[in-house]
């Protein structure tokens, strides 16, 4: 039998792109067995098709993966007591419950404030004179801002939300004890919120959960934080990158108009599908509950498999000529926002802020572009998503 590869794979030398070694895997060896940093021996699905099929297929066991026996890894409790680490029937229920609350209408009912909220941080860039970074200015405070206002959290939290945020998505296997903090402060969040409810998501959420006696208050912390960390922290580094990758790309960047709302959502969408927010994106890990064929190769049951999104974002397959930025691009299944029962929940929050900061940058600030070589560029330490620790931008007068 051939060694299992060594994971994590090397990286591209030119950022945002995936490894190249995935492009030689969907070629040769699409599921390959690899070996995990802690020993464990795994499968990854390096394919669109065999993404999507560990997304949507039942006999991939989420739950499975979770639990006290389970590495600390990646997002660690977080993705084992959250919508994230369940499986039907009871992720169904949860799932449920939270959508009951969390609804397309009150997402779309806040479109014209975000719109009005991104023209007031371009005003403040502008006042800050050229160049400005649109990490302080606007990638980092927007989403912030929107999350909290659907969970009514008062301005005097926003900063420890920021700060307990990071830490849920910073190296759970380095330093557990700082996400596990955050978790029990997110806790006291909710305590205080269930004495004293007011017209949000989060008084909705606990209302609407405290009427299922089975749905545990542990959970209800997992699933609450996970919704505030995930309702920003990817979205800040969205836009970062999205201004990174057009930066590359100067004649795209060029043509794309901020007055066409249409224009506007199909480059929103390619540059999710093109851009890596973590050197391997986060992989949560499934567990085969039986037997079973991926891809054409047998899987044991018991077995763990990972599937990269990153991966299957630039098969061919599925995308034409995959590695290059096409900003009209009409035909885009990317699987960055999950498929099946674990679609992202805040997909519609996360496509109308990056659409509504994309256009009102593109429509304010002629000839933006980056002020610094990319080499002047850092990104935070520690974290699993590519954070930025700051981007100075400059545009025409």
């Amino acid at each position: 039998m051939t060694p299992p590869l060594r994971f994590p794979l090397p990286q591209a030398e030119v950022m945002p792109h995936p490894s190249p070694e995935y492009a030689r895997l969907r070629a040769s060896d699409p599921v390959p067995r690899i070996a995990l940093p802690d020993g464990t021996i795994a499968y990854l699905a390096t394919r669109h098709a065999d993404v999507r099929q560990v997304f949507t297929d039942p006999r991939f066991s989420r739950a499975a993966a979770s639990g006290p026996e389970r590495p600390e890894w990646e997002l660690g409790s977080l993705a084992d007591d959250s919508l994230l680490g369940m499986d039907p029937p009871r992720h169904t229920k949860v799932r449920r419950v939270v959508s009951s609350a969390f609804t397309a209408r009150r997402v779309e009912s806040m479109r014209a404030d975000v719109a009005r909220l991104v023209d007031g941080m371009i005003d403040d860039m502008v006042a800050a004179g050229r160049p400005a970074d649109l990490v302080e200015h606007l990638s980092q405070p927007l989403p912030i801002f929107v999350i909290s206002e659907l969970f009514g959290v008062g301005e005097e939290d926003r900063g420890r939300l920021k700060e307990w945020s990071d830490a849920l998505v910073s190296d759970w296997a380095a330093d557990p004890e700082r996400p596990k903090a955050a978790l029990a402060a997110f806790g006291e969040l909710i305590a205080q919120r269930r004495k004293n409810p007011g017209d949000d998501l989060m008084s909705a959420l606990i209302a609407a959960w405290d009427q299922h006696d089975d749905l545990s208050e542990r959970e209800l912390v997992s699933v609450t934080a996970g919704i505030l960390a995930g309702g920003h922290e990817s979205t800040t580094n969205q836009i970062n990158l999205f201004l990174l990758v057009l930066s590359r790309h100067p004649e795209q960047f060029a043509s794309l108009r901020g007055d066409d709302p249409a224009a506007i959502a199909r480059a929103a969408e390619e540059l999710t599908r093109y851009i890596q927010l973590g050197d391997n994106g986060i992989l949560l890990p499934r567990i085969a509950t039986v037997d079973l064929d991926l891809g054409g190769v047998p899987i044991p049951a018991g077995s763990v498999v990972l599937p990269v999104v990153s991966s299957a974002n630039r098969d061919p397959a599925a995308f034409a000529e995959p590695d290059r930025l096409d900003l009209t691009r009409a035909v885009n299944p990317h699987v960055a926002y999950g498929v099946g029962p674990h679609h992202c929940l805040g997909a519609a929050l996360a496509r109308m802020e990056l659409q509504e900061a994309l256009g009102g940058l593109l429509r304010r600030l002629p000839g933006l572009r980056i002020a610094v070589p990319e080499s002047e560029l850092r990104f935070k330490p520690g974290l699993i998503v590519r954070s930025m620790e700051a981007l100075p931008l400059t545009w025409d007068a």
